[in-house]
């Protein structure tokens, strides 16, 4: 079967122990991004067989129809929204998912935290240039941490800010509140009250029509001066324009963003401003997530191909 694996921009795809499962397989692994209809079209002209690497490709209907070789869809992670369900039923494309891991996307979190509290980026590049402490960082003892969403991702960053002996305040559906308050976590008395009470605010919800743009000018307007937003999520969470219009206006004081509108990033004015912190979505980039995910996508196209029962997401 003819294989095309997209988006691989490290080129460590080949590299996993987890493609010795393709060994005997006719497989095309692309490192550069592509967005433009046309191109992608005839990238994938000859593909039987896509694995996508998360959403970095949407398979939309108009590419769908170029694409007449294709087959199976195998997905890395559990979501497929960027992928057209309806298209691939309309074409007859099987498509398969995996499971996902919280660990590597939390870690990735904390690590932010630390990074943009601390100023660690900047006095990083002060030390190279010879300049000795020019900041004064904040410490996370005895400071809140709110919780944007109490699913696996956001319960893990808890646990790591109690660790760090920091209050935990919590916000999110009744499901989410409810599980926090089992937890014995603190549940905010409103949304605009965790923005407003928060000293660090990391945002852990899953992207959709409820809760796009569900980050409002206003609500990051409650924040303290001295207050640090955190997105390792969806950048779609927050408003167009909310959070550089937010940074400028000095409410939150910081943010620390792994997730943008478009991706990969070839301009964004948030990565002009000194009080963010930015990684280019790296939550699940790491090595021991990529063998889980790619893993599991291998395994579901052999089974595939083996004609072996499987869940057709398209049905």
């Amino acid at each position: 079967m003819k294989i095309i694996i997209p988006d691989d921009y490290q080129d460590c795809v080949r590299s996993l122990e987890a493609f010795k499962q393709l060994e005997d397989q006719d497989v095309t692994i692309y490192h550069d991004p592509l967005t433009d209809l046309n191109a992608l079209s005839a990238r994938f002209q000859d593909a039987e067989a896509l694995v996508l690497i998360r959403e970095r490709t949407p398979i939309t209907a108009a590419l769908l129809a170029r694409l007449p070789n294709l087959k199976v869809i195998s997905q890395t992670g559990g979501g497929a929204a960027h992928v057209d369900m309806a298209a691939c039923r309309r074409h007859g494309v099987t498509v398969m998912a995996g499971t996902g891991s919280p660990y590597a996307a939390a870690e990735l979190t904390w690590g932010l935290v630390l990074a943009a509290m601390r100023h660690i980026p900047a006095e990083v590049e002060n030390l190279k240039a010879g300049r000795w402490q020019r900041t004064l960082g904040t410490g996370l003892k005895g400071r809140t941490l709110g919780i944007f969403g109490y699913g696996k991702i956001g319960s893990l960053v808890a646990r790591y800010g109690q660790a760090f002996e920091m209050n935990v305040l919590v916000w999110g559906r009744e499901g989410t509140r409810q599980r926090a308050a089992e937890a014995g976590l603190e549940v905010a008395e409103s949304q605009a009250a965790l923005f407003q009470r928060s000293d660090v605010l990391s945002l852990h919800l899953r992207l959709n029509d409820e809760t796009r743009g569900i980050v409002t000018a206003e609500s990051l307007a409650q924040m303290k001066p001295t207050s640090l937003l955190v997105n390792t999520s969806r950048s779609p969470l927050v408003a167009p324009g909310a959070l550089e219009q937010a940074l400028k206006a000095g409410r939150p004081g910081q943010a620390a963003v792994d997730v943008f509108d478009a991706e990969p990033v070839i301009e964004n004015a948030l990565l002009a401003l000194p009080n963010l912190v930015a990684t280019p979505h790296l939550g699940y980039v790491e090595k021991d997530s990529y063998e889980f995910y790619f893993g599991d996508a291998f395994s579901n196209l052999l089974a595939y191909m083996d004609g072996q029962p499987i869940n057709n997401l398209a049905g």
